[in-house]
């Protein structure tokens, strides 16, 4: 089982620019909870969630990990997430496998492999990225949920490139990951097939 978590969102208000990305916003993510943040493009989904994370600021509101305030013990919350952005990260000059070992490396090369072949592509553990597709690169950056143990898992569109068998496993990996008492933040234009989210909804 994963460690419990929960986190509450209390009031929360971000501004970018002149304008409210979010107003009194408050709901909570426990072990267990898959939550959607939904909206259009540039309802700010992407900055609520780097601001949960600490990485934009906030203007007013609480956010407490486990009863602490987050602002004051941002640690317990980051030792315990794991952050997959809206773009891969993959270095084009190194291998499938060498790009793993970056995001992973206390993991030995058999437990990168497996993970490389959970998403496909043990095949191409040696070729370098700048030789993959899009798809194929997202899903190097995706091979992390297979080797993690944090319980909280922040993926911002993580279905972007992937075809119908790669969305089909990432859905299999996140519902196996909330039935171990892990919970899920995510923002996606993807419908989720298999998974039933509590949706928080932006407004543009």
């Amino acid at each position: 089982m994963r460690k419990t978590v929960k986190l509450d969102i209390k009031n929360l208000s971000i501004e970018r620019g002149e304008r409210d990305l979010c107003r009194d916003l408050s709901f909570s993510v426990q072990s267990g909870d898959l939550i959607r943040i939904a909206g259009e493009n540039g309802a700010g989904k992407s900055s609520l969630m780097k601001a949960i994370l600490g990485w934009v600021s906030i203007e007013e509101g609480e956010l407490i990990y486990n009863g602490e305030d987050v602002t004051q013990h941002r640690d317990m919350l980051l030792q315990d997430q794991l952050y997959l952005g809206h773009t891969p990260g993959i270095k084009n000059v190194f291998t499938a496998l060498e790009n793993l070992k970056l995001y992973c490396p206390d993991k030995s090369e058999q437990q990168l492999e497996q993970a490389l072949e959970q998403v496909q592509l043990l095949a191409f553990a040696d070729t370098p990225a700048a030789q993959l597709s899009a798809g194929q690169k997202r899903r190097i950056a995706l091979a992390r949920l297979w080797l993690t143990d944090k319980s909280l898992w922040f993926l911002d569109e993580p279905f972007t490139a992937l075809d119908v068998k790669g969305v089909s496993t990432l859905e299999e990996r996140m519902a196996s990951h909330l039935s171990e008492g892990g919970a899920v933040v995510i923002t996606t234009h993807q419908p989720l097939l298999h998974l039933s989210p509590k949706v928080i909804e932006l407004s543009v």
